[in-house]
């Protein structure tokens, strides 16, 4: 009999990812699912009013390859008015099939075989899988619980002569910190006179909370002629499932992004383009936002306190993480899967974020979730 040929890996490494794992496990046990970075709740009944309009007035076939005009116009009138950096919506603003897209493309467009790449772990899982498909070595630098405060001094260490870009993150997913004015400026002191790219993913930027400021790569001068913004609207409107994202950067970047975008998916879903279009005029929907989510943070983390769960508020994401070393000292996934089992409350534990599945005793928690779903979970989580 002949054997059946084994079909060589690009990602060996690379199961499913933990968000589906937790989340199918959360539906096969009928558990409170706080795992997946979803909303419970829908859209604005009007951003969904939009969408029929344009269904149902026959705009349903390709987008532009660079994404619907009104769309690319709207998201720059916006960046102007949030961070009075203007990108020109014809050559420097990009739509894509979620910010996941718009990061590998980013990355797939500077990163060649040997170059290296710094990221900050914990990461979010899908950068080291776009390094590595592109031939470039992911070089970690590794932020320490509690405060998860990033050391520049060792980013420095690991720039080489082969350094090609730095991954960054902010609001960061899934430790819930925000770059400080500080942090640009020290990045930006470590990248002069190098040929180093940043590849920033922002798709939490108007969920930050107690006063913070998002910092975005693009206000800072020096960063921004340099930076590929990734963003997501589906974080900012409640519609994850649209997986809409986009990427703003210069001319000369955004030119090598479209080369990759256009053989990825060439184009996004169109009528969410057009209804997303009219709806960003209202600024209300997202200048509103971190108010929003950070009544839900405090509903969850009040819940918390009554437990044996210590914690930093998160000061952006819609995740709060809390250490159960008080409570167990299993491995944070072996645990995260039992109570997801036993007491019907999913998480994501932290230790999948290191490339060396480092377990610092950490759950990761979504509060975008109904009132009384965090209501419940809190209330069960108390009970360890």
């Amino acid at each position: 009999m002949q054997q059946k040929k084994i079909l060589p890996s690009k990602l060996p490494y690379a199961g499913t990812t933990i968000f589906t794992v937790m989340s199918k496990l959360a539906t096969d046990e009928g558990a409170y699912n706080l795992s997946q970075g979803f909303p419970s709740f829908d859209c604005s009944p009007k951003l969904s009013e939009l969408v029929s309009h344009y269904v149902k007035n026959g705009y349903n076939q390709y987008a532009p390859m660079s994404g619907v005009p009104a769309f690319r116009e709207s998201l720059a009138e916006k960046t102007s008015l949030i961070y009075g950096v203007n990108y020109d919506p014809e050559t420097e603003v990009t739509i894509t099939s979620g910010a996941t897209e718009a990061l590998f493309c980013a990355v797939t467009a500077v990163v060649y075989p040997g170059d290296e790449v710094i990221v900050l772990e914990p990461a979010y899982d899908s950068y080291v899988p776009a390094i590595d498909l592109n031939g470039g070595v992911p070089i970690f630098v590794t932020l320490d619980a509690p405060d998860f405060k990033i050391d520049w001094e060792a980013v420095k260490e690991k720039i080489t002569d082969k350094t090609k870009a730095i991954m960054i993150n902010t609001p960061h997913n899934p430790v819930g910190t925000v770059f400080s004015k500080a942090d640009l400026d020290a990045l930006a002191n470590l990248i002069q006179n190098r040929d180093i790219y940043i590849i920033s993913d922002e798709v939490y930027e108007h969920i930050v909370f107690d006063g913070e400021i998002h910092h975005s790569m693009m206000t800072h001068p020096q960063l921004q002629e340099r930076t590929f913004v990734c963003g997501s609207v589906g974080k900012t409107y409640h519609t994850t499932g649209w997986k809409i994202g986009y990427c703003l950067a210069p001319k000369a970047l955004t030119e090598e992004f479209r080369r990759i975008h256009q053989y990825i998916t060439f184009s996004t879903v169109t009528p969410m383009q057009y209804a997303l279009a009219d709806f960003l005029k209202l600024p209300e929907h997202y200048l509103n936002l971190g108010e929003f989510y950070q009544k839900k943070r405090d509903r969850f983390n009040d819940a918390l306190k009554a437990s044996r769960f210590t914690f930093n508020p998160s000061k952006g994401s819609f995740f709060q993480i809390a250490s159960f070393r008080n409570i167990s000292e299993e491995y944070d996934y072996d645990l995260a899967v039992r109570l997801t089992k036993e007491i019907k409350v999913a998480s994501v534990p932290v230790s999948v974020f290191y490339k060396e599945k480092k377990d610092d005793k950490l759950l990761r928690f979504c509060f975008a979730k109904d009132d009384e779903i965090l209501d419940k979970a809190g209330e069960i989580l108390s009970k360890l």
